[in-house]
C-alpha cells in the first residue's frame, strides 16, 4: 500500500489524516515520492520546517558536538538532518509529548531505526525540570499547531535549559512563526544572555520563522 501511494504521488498528492488529541488532525502527505507531516496550519516535519532548522544548524559547529537533546521531535526530520546532512555520529535524545506523533515518526519515517537515539514520551517543560544530563546542543521546537505554548517563553524554562547545556555548547530555539516574535520571547533572550550565552537572532528564516542560537561561554 505504501509503495502504491508513493507511485501515485507523482500524479497527485496522497494524504492520510490522523487524529491526535493534542494536535488535532495531522496530515501525512506524499508528493513526488516525498512524505511530509503537517498540522492544520503548519509544517511539522520533512518540509519547510526541516529547511529552517537546517539553516540554524548550519550556524553551529556540529563537528565538535557529541550529544544532542531535541525538545519537540515531530516526525523526526531534524534527526534525519543531523545524521545525514551534518554527519553527526553522537548520541541523540528526543522528547515528544504527543504519542500519536511518536507513532507516526516510527511507522511513517523510520525514526526508531536511527542508531544511538532514545525517544521519550514526555512534557518538555517537566522533562527539563527533572533531567540532569548535559548536552552539547539542545534543539527547542515546541509547537502545538502554529503556536509555542507560553510556558516555553518563561524564565523558569530558560533557567532549566541553561543548566543542561555543556560549557561551550549551543541552544537552537525556534521562537515562532508568521514573521512575528512574541513579546514574551524577549525575556528568553535576556535570560540566556544573563546565563553567559552569546545570543544571535535570525529573523524571517524561510520568510516566517525566528531562530535563536545561543552559544554558552566555554567557562
Amino acid at each position: 500500500m505504501k509503495r502504491l501511494k508513493k507511485i501515485l504521488s507523482y500524479i497527485w498528492p496522497q494524504t492520510t489524516v490522523v487524529s491526535s488529541q493534542r494536535n488535532g488532525n495531522l496530515e501525512i502527505t506524499t508528493y513526488n515520492g516525498k512524505k511530509v507531516l503537517n498540522s492544520r496550519h503548519a509544517n511539522y516535519s520533512f518540509g519547510s520546517l526541516q529547511r529552517i532548522l537546517e539553516y540554524g544548524l548550519s550556524k553551529i559547529e556540529m563537528s565538535r558536538l557529541h550529544s544532542v537533546l531535541i525538545l519537540g521531535m515531530g516526525g523526526g526530520s531534524v534527526i534525519k538532518s543531523i545524521r545525514q546532512k551534518f554527519n553527526f555520529k553522537g548520541f541523540i535524545r528526543a522528547v515528544e509529548i504527543d504519542e500519536k506523533i511518536i507513532s507516526i515518526a516510527k511507522s511513517e519515517f523510520n525514526i526508531a531505526r536511527t542508531p544511538d537515539i532514545i525517544i521519550e514520551n514526555a512534557d518538555a517543560f517537566e522533562f527539563v525540570q527533572n533531567h540532569q544530563k548535559q548536552y552539547d546542543l539542545i534543539i527547542i521546537d515546541l509547537f502545538i499547531d502554529n503556536e509555542v505554548p507560553r510556558q516555553f517563553y518563561s524564565v523558569q524554562f530558560c533557567n532549566n535549559i541553561s543548566k543542561l547545556v555543556t560549557d561551550g555548547g549551543y541552544v537552537l530555539f525556534n521562537l515562532g512563526i508568521d514573521g512575528v516574535m512574541p513579546e514574551e520571547a524577549k525575556e528568553v533572550i535576556a535570560c540566556f544572555q544573563a546565563k553567559s550565552f552569546k545570543v544571535e537572532l535570525f529573523e524571517h528564516v524561510g520568510k516566517v520563522n525566528t531562530l535563536l542560537i545561543g552559544h554558552k561561554n566555554p567557562g
